[in-house]
């Protein structure tokens, strides 16, 4: 049986109040695991203005209605409204997911900030600004995070190092390259271990293997325009050969307006056969396995404006 893992990157205070709750329920019914990562700090998405010089940004907008899935309140904090500390305001919404039996782990402190400007930032920035989500998550669970998820698949090699000073085993940091369809540019993509600043971390990447919605909606594939209607055949299409995967979803997406496409493809993995599981679930699968050690590298992919980290070439 081939794994396809769910990695859900909670970024707003409105995806973690709403989106997740509705996630949960979704997960629950299916009888699938996953794993939630949640931002635990100021929600700044109308930060997320200033991306209106980088290219690409226009282009995603206009197919990903922004706006409609992120809420007009949402796109005004830190710019009309002020920031709401999700990790103060949403502390009950993240400990029920605990209680529900899920995997809970760290995706950032400001996910606009350290989006835009971690590549850039020194060692002392980075690790402060990670032991603040640290200390956080740890007063919210009770419990020290045993995973990671890096906001916009954005790190530095500082990032990569701290995580090693946490003791996180396993990740989701960065992507497999993919073709214009959205599948597999290297079919040997997957777990594997980063050499960083000349050493070889002991952190296991799992990194995302398949397209997101985000990057799917409103594209031309194969002179198909994909929309709610067909994407999630589209992406059971990239899904129908057996092979482990990871999937990254959004609360703010499939725990809102795109929950009934979310609902399909856990309908259609189920009949393809996956076992829908958590990170720590696939970590324990690979973690005996003899993974690749890959240089830290970034790229773009297809339907994403800006680069992100990137598995290289096994």
């Amino acid at each position: 049986m081939a794994f396809l893992t769910l990695k859900i990157d909670a970024d707003t205070d409105r995806g973690t109040r709403e989106g997740v709750p509705n996630l949960v329920r979704m997960l629950t019914k299916y009888q699938a695991r996953a794993t939630f990562l949640f931002s635990l700090g100021p929600d700044h998405t109308g930060w997320a203005l200033k991306q209106v010089f980088r290219p690409g940004f226009f282009k995603k907008v206009s197919r990903t209605s922004v706006v409609e899935h992120y809420g007009l309140k949402t796109l005004m904090y830190g710019v009309l409204l002020p920031a709401p500390d999700i990790g103060k305001t949403c502390a009950t919404y993240m400990q029920a997911v605990q209680a529900a039996g899920f995997e809970c782990g760290i995706h950032t402190w400001d996910h606009r900030v350290w989006q835009d400007h971690v590549r850039q930032k020194d060692s002392a920035w980075t690790q402060a600004t990670m032991q603040r989500s640290y200390d956080r998550f740890n007063s919210i669970f009770g419990v020290a995070p045993k995973t990671h998820g890096a906001a916009g698949w954005q790190m530095n090699p500082y990032a990569f190092k701290q995580l090693e000073a946490f003791n996180i085993a396993y990740s989701s940091d960065g992507r497999a390259m993919l073709t214009e369809s959205g599948a597999l540019a290297d079919p040997l993509a997957g777990p594997h271990r980063l050499s960083v600043q000349g050493s070889t971390l002991t952190c296991i990447q799992l990194p995302t293997t398949l397209p997101t919605l985000d990057e799917l909606l409103g594209r031309t594939i194969d002179g198909i325009e994909l929309n709610p209607t067909n994407i999630a055949a589209h992406l059971l299409k990239l899904t129908a050969t057996p092979r482990d995967h990871v999937f990254t979803l959004h609360a703010e997406l499939e725990g809102q307006k795109l929950a009934p496409i979310f609902e399909q493809l856990l309908q259609g993995w189920r009949t393809q056969g996956y076992d829908l599981v958590a990170m720590e679930d696939y970590y324990q699968y690979v973690k005996n396995q003899v993974l690749p050690t890959l240089p830290l590298s970034w790229a773009e992919l297809p339907g994403r404006s800006g680069d992100m980290i990137m598995q290289g070439e096994v």
